[in-house]
């Protein structure tokens, strides 16, 4: 695998990867494989695996888990991934209403930035599962990426005028199907998912799901609004972000 040496120095300080060892790591996830005949294994080969490794700083054991819960995840809810392309109806629908926006610039960390502005959808035209799909498609496009596989994304979620009507139809069971596709099942390092202008109501969703997360999501920290504490390079560009694309 051919990276340029920031990238290189990056992964190798924050990721524990070592060029010298690398298809040595890779062959030992490979080999956990026969560990789960339940699962179907649909891709194995090194840049694939890589991911993973990446996504759990090099632990083989934690890569693994994520390798077995991605396909798991795919076996599990089928009608998802079927005819799981751009062209499909619901997905081309979502991507078309930003679902998710992806910016162009990456942030001080070279950090890819997902932005949804949750008012904008539209339950006409878009069912949540769509939405969903079009996000996990759009992350596997991106994660092709060498440095966001090192750098990571952020996500941004703008909840102005976002009503409480619209909030009823994220059920807890489809919440959770969320957290788990994303958080959970996906090959990529989230630095953080970061709520703007956050209603009462959608605290009190993930509040009433938490209980039925894994003991692993349960106990990591739940999305927070931005507040004065957060990393200030961050709010800058949430802020200059938010900015342009309303006043497009």
């Amino acid at each position: 695998f051919r990276f340029c040496r920031p990238g290189l120095d990056k992964a190798r300080l924050e990721l524990n990867e070592n060029p010298d060892i690398l298809h040595q790591d890779i062959q030992q996830v490979r080999d956990m494989i026969i560990t789960r005949p339940d699962i179907g294994f649909l891709r194995t080969d090194d840049a694939f695996i890589l991911r993973f490794l990446r996504a759990r700083k090099f632990h083989q054991t934690e890569a693994f888990r994520l390798l077995a819960q991605y396909f798991q995840y795919r076996q599990l809810n089928l009608d998802m991934f079927k005819n799981f392309k751009a062209d499909d109806p619901g997905i081309k629908r979502a991507l078309t209403d930003g679902f998710p926006g992806v910016l162009e610039n990456r942030d001080h960390c070279g950090r890819k930035i997902l932005l949804l502005f949750a008012a904008n959808w539209d339950q006409s035209r878009n069912s949540f599962i769509d939405i969903l799909r079009a996000i996990l498609l759009s992350l596997e496009v991106l994660i092709e990426d060498q440095e966001l596989q090192i750098n990571g994304f952020i996500l941004i979620i703008d909840w102005s005028n976002f009503s409480f009507k619209q909030a009823s139809k994220l059920t807890p069971s489809i919440l959770k199907l969320a957290i788990e596709g994303l958080q959970d099942s996906f090959p990529a390092r989230f630095g953080g998912v970061h709520f703007v202008n956050q209603p009462w109501y959608i605290h009190a969703l993930y509040t009433l799901i938490k209980p039925f997360l894994k003991d692993k999501t349960r106990k990591r920290p739940a999305p927070h609004p931005m507040s004065t504490n957060d990393d200030p390079h961050l709010i800058s560009t949430v802020i200059t972000v938010l900015n342009e694309v309303r006043n497009q």
